[in-house]
């Protein structure tokens, strides 16, 4: 499989990041755009072979977190790279207790946000 053949569900309802993401990982990826928690659930739930996720944690009506529960309760082999603007050692815990295969901080340079992808899609 070629890296463009997989697929990337990106979730952050800041405009600015997912066309950020989009514009470092078009040329790689197969890309989905979606603003919020219930647009990227929904997808999951309808395009089943989506490779990795990437989930902002502070959103709307539902965050980053009670997403990735979500996501792992119902998909629990699904890839998810978190996307955050906080860096705690509380919150880098909860994120691997609650099965995150990653995280990356913002603001991110287009060589963390290749190197973290390439990484968690081998993984």
């Amino acid at each position: 499989m070629t890296e463009k053949n997989r697929k990337i569900l990106i979730c952050d309802d800041e405009e600015g990041i997912r066309e950020s993401l989009k514009l470092i990982l078009e040329d790689h990826y197969d890309l989905i755009l979606t603003a919020e928690s219930e647009q990227c659930l929904d997808c999951l739930a309808h395009t089943p072979d989506v490779d990795l996720v990437m989930l902002d944690i502070k959103m709307p009506n539902k965050n980053g977190l009670e997403t990735l529960k979500e996501i792992k309760a119902k998909h629990p082999s699904q890839k998810v790279m978190m996307v955050t603007g906080y860096q705690s050692v509380e919150l880098i815990s909860e994120l691997t207790e609650l099965g995150a295969e990653g995280y990356v901080t913002k603001p991110f340079s287009k060589e963390t946000i290749l190197d973290k992808t390439i990484h968690i899609l081998r993984i």
